[in-house]
């Protein structure tokens, strides 16, 4: 690509898919930049996100495991344990720190230059950024995305009682009642954070249960364990009101029969999801129009309507998740540098770090019979692994499902402590199109948790030998 203009590529956003666009574009070549409004780089991912909450999530695991007797049935004692939120708060921030300024880091050593400020469309090939005017041959657009809000019930972070994932990463003290408004990965995930920490958490889901669009038997399993975690948890409830007072809040309730009820609480978390951060880009000045949803149309290989501007990421159709954002930016870099660039929306894992961790890939048995597609399907109990039963963890399951007559996976469905790690072995058997006999003859390492999806494997042609 040669340039007509300040830069051949001009990235607006420094989130996981506009760093790896623009890291991945400076290697091959390009005169790259990358503009972002945040003081540092990384996006809502690293800032505010996924490694805040992981963070948190792990730090509390551990809490819950010296505390709750876990520890104790290998034979550690470890007496009183308590927790000094301060010291919590600050290894997470020092985290997130060290993290984003690693990508500076790269940035330098790539050659990227990094732009502060707010970018603003200013018409084809240009960018307004603070007042000053950059112009690029290629422009891609990778500013993700916010948490949706809820009618009548405004978000205030400052005040600390209505609060959205930002806010509840970074509360002063442990509040004694939390009330979770959407039952997702987001509101399980932070739910399970102040739960471990003290605090009352009921999850308020309109759907009939938590994590809506996963596979029915990890939504009912899930719902089982975080209540004898002790959550509560009130599907098929909609919030109609609330009354917020300085010292919490009173939400009104509405089940699906229409009963009314009230549930107090001293911190209101609002984790409805996500929506795309397409506001005030100026779109309109370069002739972009976003769907009513407010993502921006973009075609197979991430092309908008209007030549030399592009979009990845939450910013369009598909799961709001930073790998996929990711993938997308590094073959979004390679096409723009004459090469394939590929990524495939159709296997993007989905995680929830909850323990157990929840992990899914592909296809829905729900899905498949919708559309009349013949399949397979194998459960393996992580209580017949073991490797769980060593560690004391035998909660959960792999599901694997497969093409009735190929055998060819279409999708995997797990629940266990390590299935956010574990899910990346079926992602990578279905990219290269593998069958369950692929899996089930490929020799795995024992005792690991993988062996289940080995024996999951094994199910599908009738020969698990463990189950």
């Amino acid at each position: 690509m040669s340039a007509s203009g300040d830069y051949d590529v001009l990235v607006i956003g420094g989130g996981p898919g506009g760093y790896a666009c623009a890291i991945r574009a400076a290697q091959l070549g390009l005169k790259t930049a990358c503009v972002e409004a945040r003081p540092t780089l990384g996006g809502t991912c690293l800032n505010v996100g996924c490694i805040p909450s992981k963070t948190l999530l792990h730090a509390t695991h551990l809490l819950e495991l010296a505390r709750d007797g876990h520890m104790a049935g290998f034979g550690i004692d470890t007496g009183p344990v308590s927790v000094d939120l301060a010291r919590l708060m600050a290894r997470k921030e020092a985290t997130v720190a060290s993290l984003a300024g690693g990508i500076d880091f790269l940035f330098r050593k790539s050659g990227v230059d990094r732009l502060s400020g707010r970018a603003r469309l200013a018409g084809s090939g240009r960018v307004d950024i603070g007042g000053k005017s950059v112009t690029a041959k290629a422009i891609v657009i990778a500013t993700g995305s916010l948490p949706t809000g809820l009618d009548g019930l405004q978000v205030d972070n400052d005040a600390g009682i209505v609060v959205d994932s930002t806010g509840a990463l970074s509360l002063p003290r442990i509040p004694g009642r939390l009330a979770v408004i959407g039952g997702g990965a987001i509101g399980l995930e932070l739910g399970s954070v102040w739960r471990r920490l003290g605090a009352a958490v009921t999850v308020v889901e309109l759907a009939d249960s938590i994590l809506p669009g996963m596979d029915a038997d990890i939504r009912g399993t899930m719902t089982k364990l975080l209540v004898r975690q002790g959550m509560e948890i009130l599907a098929s409830t909609g919030v109609s009101g609330a009354e917020i007072r300085k010292d919490g809040a009173i939400l009104k309730l509405r089940g699906a029969e229409g009963e009314v009820s009230e549930l107090a609480a001293d911190v209101v978390l609002v984790a409805t999801g996500r929506r795309p951060n397409t506001g005030d880009l100026g779109l309109e000045t370069a002739g972009i129009t976003p769907d009513m949803g407010g993502f921006i149309p973009v075609d197979a290989r991430g092309r908008t309507v209007v030549d030399g501007i592009h979009a990845i990421g939450d910013v369009t159709h598909g799961p709001m998740l930073a790998h996929r954002a990711e993938d997308e930016g590094i073959a979004m870099a390679e096409r723009l540098a004459g090469r394939p660039g590929t990524s495939n929306s159709a296997i993007v894992p989905a995680v929830v770090y909850t323990d157990p961790e929840v992990a899914a890939v592909g296809r829905t048995e729900e899905s498949l019979r919708a559309e009349g597609v013949a399949y397979r399907a194998s459960t393996f109990p992580m209580l017949a692994n073991s490797r769980a039963k060593a560690n004391g963890s035998t909660e959960g399951f792999v599901k694997l499902l497969a093409d009735e007559a190929s055998g060819v996976v279409l999708g995997a469905h797990m629940v266990g402590t390590v299935a956010g790690t574990m899910i990346a072995e079926v992602a990578q058997a279905m990219e290269f199109g593998a069958t369950a006999e692929d899996i089930a003859y490929t020799c795995h390492a024992h005792p690991t948790h993988n062996e289940a999806i080995k024996e999951a494997a094994l199910g599908l042609f009738g020969a698990a030998i463990h189950s």
